[in-house]
């Protein structure tokens, strides 16, 4: 069989990576050891962050934890004629480590498209970002080093070292102080491409625009690592008050709340808008139509003669700030249930953009099904733009989408997007060093979206990526870094997205629905604006479910095991029924079994996974005597078997 032939090559590949260690002798009823997990256990770094109390093994966060902060004072004007964005303002930035900085990293992640730029995928070289000043404490002019060791030898100055500055401090900044960075530069926007933001003609998304200050954390100390183009990012909260120039009639969506309506917008659409806050039905208002675009229509003249007006937001406790402008926009709004508050919901989408005339449906829906499943929004709305773009990209409260031709894919790629204000955003997960965490998590709830929204599909059917892409060829481990799988093929995607959305539906079947979910929840509450590990995912699980799960954790994933239970056979006598099932691949997983018998009575029966991981091959489940027509395995199909053909028994005629 095929499976077998994979479970024999998944075996000596686990073998001869060091995988399958601290097997015990092969039990009598195998003829092959099967590999067995072994107990997760975090790095030194982690370690160390216990015993400084600012984590803990329960998944709480310890009571000496603490994050750096920042808050930023920028401006930002776009010339569309000349596809250039300018930008100056300030970064003050809080050390509220106990530790004393003698540099501070900024990421400067427009620099992929410079000549030569490290990078996993193709870009644009557009020159990336110049920067055009650089001051400390508003006074100390700062100068540029050529290498590392004349930086250490001067002790103060600034290099640029591909997508990261480092800035070598005239005075070490001491702990519960702050230092503030003034500066000022400009890019070239680039084109529509795969990088997650640019423009092509019509509108502009501005993602990664500005410098931002890198984590600095209690487990890694300075997490800077070079934006090569597909992992994503490890971002640190901050305050944003942001002014956006653009041509007058042009409409803006961005991070934070508009401070300046009534200088931007026409009498009108601020009374369309007000409309659409109101409480009531779910209706979507049409703030700016096809016939309403433009100077004097849309957005106010500008009241000096440079034809621009200047759009001011404010945003606290957020991770990034994105922004996305044109003058072909149209705009629906309308609002959101969040437990006992609202929020309000933007869509900004050129009109020939046919389903998206949906897109604040979804929106509105994706928002209020997620503060019911997790903790309620947190942010004062959420806005969708359709954008030059594949696929979709997610910012604080706003997100960048493409345009789709199904409705079930705008719908999707709305509420993956949208999830991701909970993962990586409210909680700040490194999603470039642990890709499955923000985006296994994120296309978990999404699929729970997809259930509710279609109610007659089975969103959760055996049919997800994982099952038909996995071959020994193209699964990888989960835990692996963003950067280093193979960016043809589907290696990330199905050890990123799916396979861990698999692996928590799993979770969910074999730990209940309320225990999964207060969990879940749980651990959002705890991680909420901090920077959790896996081991702070792994442990809320374990602490709140009151069970040891890292044969869980270790079978999916940090291996690529895979899950063959069967029904190897069912015996009848007088006292009872015997039915065996054979384990025939490497993923331990409870059996769960029901039985129909002739009367029709059913009967479950759950087997933990300790005769597993004790390496037996086979277990016996005893039922009561009587005659049984039907023995299913997993009747919920909840586990991630890869081949339900032995998974039921009838007798035979």
């Amino acid at each position: 069989m095929r499976l077998r032939a994979l479970f024999f090559s998944a075996l000596l590949a686990l073998l001869s990576s060091g995988l399958a260690v601290g097997q015990p002798a092969a039990p009598p009823d195998t003829a092959v050891q099967r590999p067995v997990p072994n107990p997760i256990s975090p790095g030194p770094g982690f370690q160390r962050a216990v015993e400084e109390g600012t984590r803990t093994r329960s998944g709480r966060p310890g009571p000496a934890y603490w994050t750096n902060t920042a808050a930023y004072r920028l401006d930002a004007t776009v010339v569309p004629d000349s596809n250039l964005l300018r930008g100056s303002g300030t970064i003050r930035y809080h050390n509220n480590s106990p530790d004393t900085l003698r540099q501070v990293v900024l990421h400067l992640r427009q620099n992929i498209h410079t000549k030569g730029a490290m990078r996993n995928r193709q870009a644009e070289v557009t020159g990336g970002m110049t920067l055009d000043s650089l001051r400390v404490r508003g006074h100390e002019k700062l100068r540029r080093i050529a290498s590392r060791r004349q930086l250490q030898q001067l002790g103060q100055g600034y290099q640029v070292r591909d997508t990261r500055l480092v800035i070598a401090l005239p005075t070490p900044l001491p702990p519960d102080d702050s230092t503030t960075l003034s500066v000022g530069w400009h890019f070239q926007v680039p084109g529509a491409d795969n990088f997650r933001m640019g423009q092509d003609g019509e509108v502009y998304y501005l993602g990664y625009w500005y410098p931002q200050i890198a984590v600095y954390d209690d487990v890694h100390g300075w997490r800077a690592q070079p934006y090569l183009g597909d992992g994503e990012f490890y971002m640190g909260y901050a305050d944003y008050d942001v002014s956006i120039t653009v041509p007058d009639g042009w409409l803006v969506g961005a991070t934070g709340a508009l401070q300046n309506p009534a200088t931007v917008l026409t009498d009108s659409t601020l009374a369309r808008l007000q409309r659409a806050r109101a409480p009531g039905p779910d209706t979507i208002i049409s703030v700016v139509d096809s016939t309403e675009q433009g100077v004097g229509s849309a957005t106010a003249a500008a009241p000096t003669g440079d034809s621009t007006l200047t759009w001011r937001f404010r945003a606290e406790r957020v991770r990034d700030f994105a922004f996305g402008t044109s003058d072909d926009f149209v705009w629906d709004a309308t609002a959101a249930q969040t437990g006992t508050d609202t929020t309000m919901i933007h869509a900004l989408y050129r009109p020939e953009a046919r389903l998206w005339s949906r897109s604040a449906e979804f929106a509105r829906f994706s928002i209020e099904h997620l503060s019911d499943m997790l903790v309620p929004y947190p942010y004062p709305h959420m806005t969708t733009v359709e954008g030059p773009i594949g696929g979709g990209m997610e910012y604080p409260m706003i997100t960048h989408i493409g345009r789709y031709e199904s409705t079930e894919g705008l719908f999707g790629v709305t509420y993956h997007e949208i999830s991701h204000m909970w993962f990586p955003m409210l909680v700040g997960t490194d999603e470039k060093t642990y890709a499955w965490f923000d985006e296994g998590t994120t296309t978990f709830n999404e699929t729970e979206g997809r259930d509710d929204f279609f109610p007659d599909t089975d969103a959760w059917a055996p049919s997800q990526h994982y099952y038909y892409r996995l071959t020994p060829a193209t699964e990888t481990p989960s835990m692996r870094h963003a950067d280093r799988y193979p960016v043809d093929g589907p290696d990330r995607y199905v050890a990123s997205y799916d396979k861990p959305a698999v692996m928590l539906h799993a979770l969910r079947g074999i730990l209940g629905e309320d225990t999964f979910f207060e969990a879940y929840r749980t651990f959002a509450e705890r991680w909420a604006y901090k920077h959790p590990t896996p081991h702070d995912f792994f442990n809320t699980f374990e602490d709140v479910a009151g069970r040891d799960l890292d044969w869980f954790w270790r079978g999916t994933l940090y291996n690529t095991w895979t899950l063959d239970q069967a029904i190897a056979s069912v015996d009848s006598a007088n006292d009872g029924v015997a039915v065996t099932v054979a384990d025939e691949g490497t993923l331990p997983m409870p059996v769960l079994l029901r039985a129909t018998y002739a009367d029709g009575r059913t009967l479950t029966r759950r087997i933990g996974v300790a005769p597993w991981l004790n390496g037996r091959r086979r277990v016996t489940v005893s039922l009561p005597s009587g005659t049984v027509t039907r023995i299913t395995i997993d009747p919920n199909q909840t586990l991630p078997d890869l081949d339900r053909t032995n998974n039921t028994w009838t007798p035979a005629n």
